[in-house]
């Protein structure tokens, strides 16, 4: 890894007054100054003791270029009466309007990150191994950001490629241009190579100027191995957040940086989806729960604020820090859909965060600013080198198909695709199970492009299902079914279900009035209208990711006779094509499999 990055944030401020200037107001106002300290006046000059320095900072972009579609590219906002409305917002050149807008007038300011900048990317960006997102994550002028856990679908080495450049090993240079890599820094402070024990990137990064530093260690949440496919960590191991972020801190710290930010690519929920909640209330970080809270608990003191990611939710809000001191705490959604502005009051004299002084907010990225201009100029590169393959029409449909819900339409035809070719196969194919969290979107009717309504495109099959996994087919006794099942609801994924989706025939009850394991009703699965024999085998299709136990399925994992098949999207592409047709579109399936008791 070279030793520097190409830093040069005055030379890209006077670039951006040359050539990326861009026109539009800031759609949300800029957060209030700075509390004063009453004990201490604070000055915020350059020249006094304390000087305000901007964080301005965004999370699980996932490659989103172009502006997300239906609910992946809306946010919801609170009005002050308690109603609420939503705003269409996202898209890389909107995003980076309000940016470059945010940061006029700023002389003090640093673009974060929190992970998940790539994967489960749409075509423009997938296709490509991400090179396009690391290149527009450059024209915006990113300065550093945590690795996430999807920075690892295609393992440690593709990450050192993103981060060093070179052409990728197999598809070589893309538009006959040699990728340049990432001019900022991927931290990954507890993501060790298994042999040097020795994190397989810079743990942490220290920004400077005119003698005010202010240092970043990034990490990613420690079950990364439990959601990314097996060979993507191989050889890799994850420890700890709050260990690894306290060891670097004191590090940090004995090189004299006492003002810390930690990137931490896990997060919580916020009691309401309002991207402006305040979960302040009633207390301090009272409105936000998961495992962000116990992380930011533990967080030594000597850290000043966390920014956050991981689950695409919206909250700017204090929790006490060890000391029982208030730290903020934020995560900017999703998809580029929104930016936080956090104001850290930098102490001259001590060189440390006041604390009491800290604000922050997040901020719509809507879309009624002026696009810049080379991020159009950007996508429009991109969009043509994949536009061959990304309009190719490949199926039919009669409506929407949304991946929303318990058990959604998207997840019913995609569990059906799976086992179609799994009988195309192997007859003895019995069914099919697919992870909500695979399906990273729905299909839209309207058209996209020049398609038409109702016409299915690669592109658009391709935003639904991005891994690249393969369809595999497993062994496993009708009792491993049912404990499969009853892994949805307890052990790792009881806090936070995740409900497979099933194929045409597998029924049963979902009963969320108890509790654990006991929420799936044993004796109510059935195989098209048989109950499943527990001492039976069944021939079971899934996704190469569940068959090495992802997701917290370890019954899953446990399958015999393993036969390794062809790619998952081509199944759902094939099964499409010869299901559906102009005049016989593919219905909207009832998604009635599941019968949830509540």
């Amino acid at each position: 890894m070279p030793p520097t990055f190409r830093h040069r944030r005055t030379h890209r401020l006077l670039a951006a007054a040359a050539g990326l200037a861009t026109v539009g107001a800031l759609a949300a106002a800029m957060p209030a100054s700075a509390h004063q300290d009453k004990a201490t006046p604070l000055h915020h000059h350059g020249s006094g003791r304390y000087q305000d320095v901007q964080l301005l900072s965004f999370n699980d972009l996932h490659g989103n270029l172009e502006p997300p579609t239906g609910s992946s590219g809306r946010v919801t906002e609170l009005a002050a009466d308690g109603t609420t409305k939503t705003i269409d917002a996202g898209g890389v050149e909107y995003l980076a309007t309000h940016l470059r807008n945010a940061r006029k007038d700023n002389k003090y300011s640093i673009t974060a990150a929190a992970g998940d900048m790539v994967g489960a990317s749409p075509l423009i960006s997938g296709l490509f191994h991400d090179e396009p997102t690391i290149d527009a994550l450059n024209g915006l002028d990113l300065d550093v950001t945590s690795v996430g856990n999807h920075e690892f679908d295609e393992g440690a080495k593709e990450l050192a490629r993103l981060q060093k450049g070179g052409c990728h090993p197999t598809d070589g240079c893309y538009g006959g241009e040699e990728f340049g890599g990432a001019d900022f820094p991927y931290l990954a402070a507890n993501v060790t190579d298994e042999k040097t024990k020795k994190p397989i990137l810079k743990p942490y990064w220290v920004w400077k100027k005119n003698g005010v530093k202010v240092g970043f260690i990034g990490v990613t949440l420690e079950g990364t191995p439990n959601i990314v496919s097996a060979e993507g960590v191989k050889g890799l191991k994850f420890g700890d957040e709050v260990e690894t972020i306290n060891k670097y801190a004191k590090e940090l710290q004995r090189q004299g940086v006492k003002s810390i930010v930690a990137l931490i690519h896990e997060g919580g929920a916020p009691a309401s989806t309002a991207y402006n909640y305040d979960c302040d209330s009633p207390g301090a970080g009272d409105g936000i729960s998961g495992p962000i809270v116990d992380i930011a608990k533990n967080v030594t003191p000597a850290v000043d604020a966390l920014v956050t990611g991981h689950t695409h939710q919206a909250y700017a809000c204090t929790i006490p820090d060890p000391a029982g001191k208030p730290r903020m705490v934020t995560s900017a959604s999703s998809f580029g859909r929104l930016y936080t502005d956090t104001t850290l009051t930098y102490d001259r004299w001590t060189g440390d965060i006041a604390r009491t002084a800290v604000k922050s907010a997040n901020h719509v990225v809507t879309r009624d600013v002026a696009k810049a201009a080379d991020m159009t100029s950007l996508i429009t590169k991109w969009k043509a080198l994949s536009a061959p393959v990304a309009s190719r029409p490949i199926g039919y449909i009669a409506g929407e198909i949304g991946n929303v819900g318990t058990e959604s339409p998207m997840g019913d035809l995609i569990a059906d695709a799976q086992l179609a070719y799994a009988k195309s196969v192997d007859a003895e194919a019995d069914l099919a199970v697919m992870n909500p969290g695979g399906i990273r979107a729905g299909l839209t009717y309207a058209a996209s492009g020049a398609e038409g309504d109702g016409v299915v495109t690669f592109g658009e099959a391709y935003t639904v299902q991005p891994f690249a996994n393969t369809v595999n087919l497993v062994d496993l006794t009708g009792a491993q079914v049912v404990t499969a099942l009853q892994q949805q609801v307890s052990g790792a994924n009881e806090a936070a279900p995740k409900i497979l989706q099933i194929s045409k025939g597998l029924t049963y009850t979902l009963d969320l009035t108890k509790t654990g394991a006991a929420r799936v009703v044993a004796d109510s699965v059935k195989l098209n209208g048989a109950a499943i024999d527990p001492a039976a085998t069944y021939r079971v299709a899934m996704n190469s990711f569940l068959a090495g136990g992802g997701d917290g399925f370890a019954e899953l994992g446990k399958g015999a006779n393993v036969r390794v098949g062809g790619d998952d999207l081509a199944a759902l592409e094939a099964y499409l094509t010869a299901n559906s047709a102009a005049t016989t579109p593919y219905p909207v399936p009832a998604a009635d499999r599941i019968t949830v008791v509540k």
